[in-house]
């Protein structure tokens, strides 16, 4: 499993995901540019001490992410077409979130081969993406069992 965020804007919540991703074991996959100034130095002050726990890789762009042999994209997305809830997840899964105030453009939206989205009361439009990442995650790990410490993942439990 692993989590994309492609275009981000804002280095806080790049830094809640990298803390998320440091907590459960999953990799995180960084499409530039980047809304801010981003650089090692800024990666380690927005995932704090996290950063250096997960494994992240860069990408100048969406063609390139796509050469570095992805698997299949599930974009989370306001107008996707499956539920949260009704998505079948896989252990190899990219979850795909957009930028902040854009999302995704077509031909990224199009690469998916999943749509999903959050059930939300009507008149709200969305989640914070650092929120949406953690529940769409948590419902892909627990579809295939791949928590930490559940068997068959690489990172176990170290409580």
């Amino acid at each position: 499993m692993r989590i994309c965020l492609h275009q981000p804007d804002i280095a806080g919540n790049v830094g809640t995901i990298l803390r998320l991703a440091a907590c459960t074991g999953v990799a995180v996959d960084i499409v530039e540019p980047c809304g801010f100034a981003f650089g090692d130095r800024a990666l380690r002050r927005a995932g704090m001490d996290y950063a250096d726990a997960v494994e992240i890789r860069r990408h100048a762009d969406f063609d390139a992410f796509q050469r570095s042999g992805t698997s299949r994209l599930v974009l989370l997305t306001t107008t996707g077409g499956t539920r949260l809830d009704a998505a079948q997840f896989t252990p190899d899964d990219i979850l795909v979130m957009g930028a902040e105030g854009s999302g995704v453009p077509p031909h990224v939206h199009d690469a998916a081969e999943l749509r999903v989205r959050i059930p939300m009361r009507p008149g709200y439009r969305s989640l914070n993406v650092a929120v949406a990442a953690g529940i769409a995650l948590a419902e892909a790990l627990r579809q295939t069992a791949g928590w930490p410490g559940d068997a068959g993942t690489a990172m176990e439990d170290e409580s």
